[in-house]
């Protein structure tokens, strides 16, 4: 690894030694920060002069679902540099992705220094963003902290070397990208065959000698002939969220609200997390989401892994937001869990997808849900099911968290990479 000739102590002491002819000035000379604002009104229609609202859910890839046209908001543009501010992921570092109305929980980093390239500003910035998250504050959501963001120092090396530093780092870090790509595909594969197994058992049972009849539905074929079928209605009740104004949501507090952005397929994240006044809990009590209940999102519900709906698992006092639907099963008559398995089988998603309405925005009521069929076995052969899947997808997943974790390690080796170049611990030659 070869060194530059001479060095010079930084002034800061978990950077250390920089390269002696490199610059240093603090963040606030080199960067404008402005925070995102969340709009006063948000659309699930696109019309022409609207704009994506980027939550942290379409700032990491997924198609946005809320729309806006109003002034006075931060519009940032592909490539540019975001902040995450607020949220158990506040201080990373992230490239922006697509133009859009910025969220309110992320900040626009925007270059004021002519002495740094954009390009090497991202990479820079991915190296301080350790620091950034070791020092958020707040008592409850982590936030950044911004006077010690402002008050950083800098390392601004010369142009002509920031370019070979970019040129360098594009070169490895595609390299390692390619690594995790692959690594990636594999995780997916894990995760058809989770899905697959899932619809298998649910679908045909545990029992390969049963007496099978033909279900009526093409896309299943043949179920047990002990087995009934009922719409999903028949099995709990539904309701859907509340228009809660955005004008109200906190960033700090007791009461969290479930949005759209929260929905993951299979479970929540609450990357994308606003809260609502104590108050409401007791105003708001028929939007209450209790643990064991479904929750689907109503509008852009299908994404590349299926339909988007989780289990309510959460010990969090939660209020639902408007274009999602909690249903809440009778337990008398359906164990949860198999209940949340039989939503994620192919016939499911299928049937789902029929009743999807067919416009540039999909949506999907709580009625044409509810009608849609499941077959269910008695109750005991549905706690042997739900045990059994249980036990298998812990398999599964032990596997995936393997493939998970060797993408963790060569994300740590990226950064690594990136720290020791653009610390000028590593010289970069032609």
């Amino acid at each position: 690894m070869e060194r530059y000739d001479s060095y010079k102590d930084s002034g800061v002491e978990w950077i250390g030694e920089i390269p002696s002819h490199w610059d240093k000035k603090r963040f606030s000379y080199s960067f404008n920060v402005q925070k995102g604002k969340i709009p006063k009104e948000l659309t699930d229609e696109r019309y022409s002069e609207s704009l994506p609202y980027l939550s942290m859910n379409v700032l990491r890839g997924e198609e946005p679902t809320e729309f806006s046209n109003e002034d006075g908001l931060v519009v940032v543009d592909e490539n540019d540099i975001g902040l995450l501010w607020d949220g158990s992921n506040s201080g990373e570092v992230i490239k922006i992705n697509q133009t859009g109305i910025l969220s309110s929980t992320v900040s626009h980093l925007s270059l004021k220094d002519k002495k740094l390239s954009q390009d090497f500003s991202l990479y820079l910035l991915k190296f301080y963003e350790k620091d950034f998250k070791n020092n958020t504050i707040g008592m409850g959501i982590p936030h950044v902290d911004g006077d010690h963001v402002k008050e950083s120092k800098i390392l601004i090396p010369p142009l002509s070397e920031q370019q070979k530093i970019v040129s360098f780092l594009d070169t490895k870090t595609s390299l390692i990208d390619s690594l995790i790509e692959k690594t990636q595909r594999k995780v997916d594969l894990l995760k058809e065959k989770r899905t697959s197994l899932i619809n298998e058992v649910v679908t045909k049972g545990l029992n390969p000698n049963v007496e099978m009849k033909d279900s009526g539905v093409e896309w299943i074929g043949e179920i047990p002939s002990h087995w009934e079928k009922s719409k999903l209605k028949h099995k709990g009740v539904f309701f859907s969220g509340y228009s809660f104004d955005s004008n109200d949501f906190l960033s700090e507090g007791e009461i969290r609200v479930l949005k759209i952005s929260n929905i993951q397929n299979n479970g929540i994240s609450w990357d994308d997390l606003q809260f609502l006044p104590e108050s409401f809990y007791n105003t708001h009590q028929n939007f209450i989401v209790n643990k064991g209940d479904l929750v689907f999102v109503l509008t852009r519900p299908i994404i590349s892994s299926g339909i988007k709906v989780c289990f309510f698992n959460e010990e969090y006092k939660t209020l639902l937001n408007q274009r999602n639907s909690v249903f809440r099963p009778n337990e008398s008559s359906v164990i949860k869990r198999f209940l949340f398995y039989s939503v994620r089988t192919f016939s499911f998603i299928e049937e789902f997808k029929q009743q999807l309405k067919e416009t540039n925005q999909p949506n999907i009521s709580t009625e044409q849900i509810s009608n849609i069929l499941i077959f269910f076995p008695p109750l005991s052969e549905q706690q042997q099911i739900v045990e059994y899947l249980d036990e298998q997808i812990q398999l599964i997943d032990k596997t995936i968290s393997i493939e998970e974790k060797r993408i963790e390690l060569l994300k740590e080796y990226r950064q690594s990479l990136i720290s020791e170049v653009v610390t000028g611990k590593r010289k970069v030659v032609e």
